[in-house]
């Protein structure tokens, strides 16, 4: 389709979904990004369902900094658009896999294409692997990433590429680890950082880079187009891995580190300050038995003009736990992040670290700021999906009208607490609207994953307001272990002992079912990832559940911590079986299972390599062998999602995950029908 703004009509605003039917939820639009563009512009690129709920593509649409008009889509294709990135010149670049209308050579993957203020996008670049859009300078040169065959260069990637693909070989020669991240595998590509002209001329900065070394790599661009900022992984003995933070100068390739990963701590990020003087880097430090991994923040110089490269600015950013970084000129750095069970975007003063708060009362994401120094984010909350808002200097908020609002839920939501050994343990309990002393609601109770995470924004893959509208009570709390609590909050019940998430998750959940429209008779159990660790753990050492559903769940430790695509992490903290028995002993869920009475709804996705599948194989397997009455009377069941990895991503699946959840908490805690009966296929 085309991209002129006169030939698209702008979607009308999707109402409210009908909360009890999840497809209605889950085919609302999604903000996915927001950026501000030089000319007051502000583009936020929004995901929806396809007709058939296989995929959420998304398109670029125009919002008005005023918060006033209506927002106009700008693009739509097959394919989607994302990635939204300002151009010097006020265009917009993105990235999309669509076809070139003038016949031009696209390649299988994204490539970066450029919107004018007025008329159609047109293809900057393309690549045999795909572009990934990284950067922009201030001349419109761009940073970006794509993928090439080891052992090959960017000019012969496409014959290769045409060759592997019909000769169907899919071998990979692995010489150390890791040998695969997330859902896919790692060795059979090279990760190359590209430098790609205004006019689309490609200049690979790192040729034969390794299998390694960019693996995962974040990458920042200087202002000047002059060097390239990254982190660069190396391995190192015991099949681990460091990250160091180099600068590449892109005149000539060389290559120096600026800061070396050691013992103690690693870079995850590094972001150049708009006159290019100074970095702010995100270090994480390395996790051992006694200590998780916590984040440590620093404005460090580059040795440009101005600033020396020795001046290093330590950051002490409090409770909050980091996750997006915005430069608001060459002195403020915004850090958004986590805070007791929501979030907040601080403003640090580069030259002394000091810190103030300059938004609150909800989590930000997708920072960026506008000429005449507003911030442009997305804002969500336990109650409200991501929107678009404009944050002025003095801190006054303005939400920027875009499809994808909620007018009304099916239920009130309410900050939470209880004491436990002195700790506050915190959490939000949405309560179904009609709830009463009369008929109180049946109650379940979500941890969350990680553990490192906290329960402080709308998510689209665990959304309570779904169960809320079938009548249940949904308490989510943020235990030892969850963001936004300083280092004191993650290393609480380090090293993920569950004994200890569990007695403050039954603290809570014990304290708000005093209330009379809570029935504390009726309740089901419901967790993902560490959460799903959690759920299987508690089937083996509590009854007091009518049921419990574990998504994505660690069943048997010594296994796990081995086949991990984390491996390295998980044993350098929990090591050997014969080196801590007595942690694997009461830790791992495998080891009570002759024990599990309550019926167990298990669900994984087979491209799952963060906990492998074979975990949730196991645990069915133990489940399964283990019961001993009739094969039509067992309860557990057990929704396999072949296409899935950690996450239910596609729309129709994660359609079928409510509905199945839904149907199996019914039958087993409210005395409805089999589930089996109501899962539609």
């Amino acid at each position: 389709m085309t991209d002129t703004d006169a030939d698209i009509a702008p979607d009308p605003d999707v109402p409210s979904p009908e909360f009890a039917d999840p497809e209605s939820v889950l085919r609302l639009p999604r903000l996915a990004a927001v950026t501000a563009v030089p000319g007051g512009r502000v583009i936020a690129a929004i995901q929806q369902a396809d007709e058939h709920g296989a995929r959420t593509p998304s398109a670029l649409w125009e919002l008005d900094p005023a918060g006033e008009a209506p927002a106009r889509r700008l693009t739509a294709s097959e394919k989607g658009e994302g990635g939204p990135r300002p151009a010097p010149d006020g265009s917009v670049l993105f990235t999309s896999a669509r076809p070139d209308p003038e016949g031009g050579s696209v390649e299988d993957g994204a490539a970066i294409w450029r919107l004018p203020v007025a008329g159609e996008a047109r293809l900057v670049a393309s690549a045999p692997g795909g572009l990934e859009l990284l950067a922009v300078a201030d001349d419109g040169t761009m940073l970006a990433a794509t993928s090439v065959l080891p052992g090959g260069t960017l000019e012969d990637d496409a014959e290769r590429r045409t060759a592997r693909k019909d000769a169907k070989r899919t071998t990979i020669w692995h010489t150390g680890m890791p040998i695969r991240q997330w859902d896919h595998e790692i060795g059979d590509q090279e990760r190359h950082l590209l430098l790609v002209s205004p006019g689309g001329e490609i200049t690979d900065l790192t040729p034969g880079v390794g299998t390694v070394a960019l693996t995962s790599a974040s990458a920042d661009l200087s202002p000047d187009a002059r060097t390239v900022a990254t982190t660069w992984t190396r391995r190192v003995p015991g099949g681990e891995t460091r990250s160091d933070l180099v600068l590449l100068q892109v005149a000539t390739g060389e290559r120096r580190t600026l800061l070396a990963a050691d013992e103690e701590s690693q870079v995850s990020s590094a972001l150049f300050s708009p006159d290019g003087t100074r970095l702010a880097v995100l270090r994480w430090t390395h996790s051992t038995p006694a200590s998780t991994s916590l984040p440590r923040l620093e404005i460090r110089g580059t040795g440009g003009e101005g600033e020396d490269v020795a001046v290093v600015v330590p950051v002490h950013l409090g409770d909050l736990t980091p996750t997006d970084l915005a430069w608001a000129g060459p002195r403020t750095l915004l850090v958004a992040g986590d805070l007791h069970s929501s979030g907040a975007i601080l403003a640090v003063d580069a030259a002394t670290g000091t810190v103030r708060t300059f938004a609150d009362g909800g989590v930000f994401s997708s920072l960026s700021v506008a000429e005449d120094g507003a911030v442009l984010a997305l804002r969500s909350d336990v109650a409200t999906p991501p929107r678009p808002v404009r944050i002025a200097a003095d801190g006054a908020v303005t939400e920027l009208p875009a499809p994808g609002g909620i007018d009304v839920l099916p239920g009130t939501l309410e900050q939470v607490e209880t004491e436990v050994d002195g700790v506050t343990v915190t959490g939000w309990l949405c309560v179904p609207t009609g709830a009463s002393a009369a008929d109180p609601a049946p109650v379940m109770l979500w941890i969350h994953g990680g553990p490192h995470a906290s329960y402080n924004s709308w998510s689209w893959r665990w959304c309570p307001w779904i169960a809320v509208a079938h009548g249940w009570a949904v308490l989510m709390p943020d235990p030892a272990m969850s963001t936004g609590y300083g280092d004191a909050g993650l290393n609480r019940g380090w090293p993920r002992r569950p004994e200890v998430v569990f007695g403050e998750c039954e603290a809570l959940l014990d304290a708000v079912l005093e209330r009379e429209v809570l029935d504390g008779t009726r309740t089901a159990m419901l967790g993902a990832s560490f959460g799903g660790f959690l759920a299987n753990w508690i089937a083996g050492h509590s009854d007091r559940f009518g049921a419990i559903v574990s998504h994505a769940g660690l069943w048997a430790l010594p296994q796990q911590h081995r086949t991990t695509d984390a491996a390295a992490s998980k044993m350098r903290v929990h090591r050997h079986e014969d080196e801590d028995p007595e942690w694997y002993a009461a830790s791992s869920p495998h080891r009570a299972a002759a024990a599990i009475t309550t019926p167990m709804l298990v669900t994984h996705g087979n491209r799952d390599y963060r906990v492998p599948v074979s975990e949730a194989l196991r645990l069915w397997w133990d489940l399964v062998s283990g019961w001993d009455g009739e094969p039509e009377h067992m309860p557990h069941r057990f929704l396999q999602l072949t296409s899935e990895n950690h996450w239910v991503l596609t729309p129709s699946n994660a359609m079928l995950w409510n509905r199945a959840v839904l149907a199996f908490c019914a039958q087993h805690v409210l005395g409805g029908p089999s589930a089996d009966e109501a899962i539609f296929w």
